[in-house]
C-alpha cells in the first residue's frame, strides 16, 4: 500500500478519535444550545494547522512524511474546518480575493444546502 495513504490513514484515526475526546469533554462540562465542543476544535485545528505549516515553511522542521501525517492527516480527521482555513488564507496572501471570496461563499452555502438534503432525503 501506498506509504503515504497509510500515513494520512493512521493521522486521521488519531485525530478523529482526539476530536471526539475534545468535544465530548467540552461538552460535558459546558452545557449549551451554542456548540462549544466542535466550535473548539475547529479553531484549535486551524490553529494547529497553521502552526505545522508555518513551522514547516519557515524553518523547516517537518520532513514531507510528517507535514501529511500531521497536516493532512491528524487535523484533517480532527477537523476538516483547518484546511478549509488554510485554502483560504493561501487565497488572501496571494491576494486571490475572487477566489477566496466564492470559496467561502459557496463552500458554506452548498454546505449547509447539502447537509439539509440529505436530512430531508432520509425523512422521506
Amino acid at each position: 500500500m501506498n506509504r503515504n495513504i497509510i500515513l494520512v490513514a493512521i493521522g486521521s484515526m488519531l485525530g478523529g478519535v482526539a476530536r471526539y475526546l475534545a468535544a465530548f469533554f467540552i461538552t460535558k462540562n459546558i452545557t449549551s444550545a451554542f456548540p462549544y465542543g466542535t466550535f473548539a476544535v475547529n479553531v484549535v485545528g486551524c490553529l494547529a494547522i497553521g502552526g505545522i505549516y508555518g513551522l514547516s515553511e519557515r524553518y523547516g522542521w517537518f520532513s514531507a512524511d510528517l507535514r501529511l501525517f500531521l497536516a493532512t492527516g491528524f487535523c484533517g480527521g480532527f477537523t476538516t474546518f483547518s484546511s478549509f482555513a488554510y485554502e483560504n488564507i493561501q487565497l488572501l496572501q496571494d491576494k486571490d480575493y475572487l477566489t477566496f471570496g466564492t470559496y467561502s461563499g459557496l463552500s458554506f452555502a452548498f454546505g449547509l444546502f447539502a447537509a439539509f438534503i440529505g436530512l430531508s432525503l432520509t425523512k422521506v
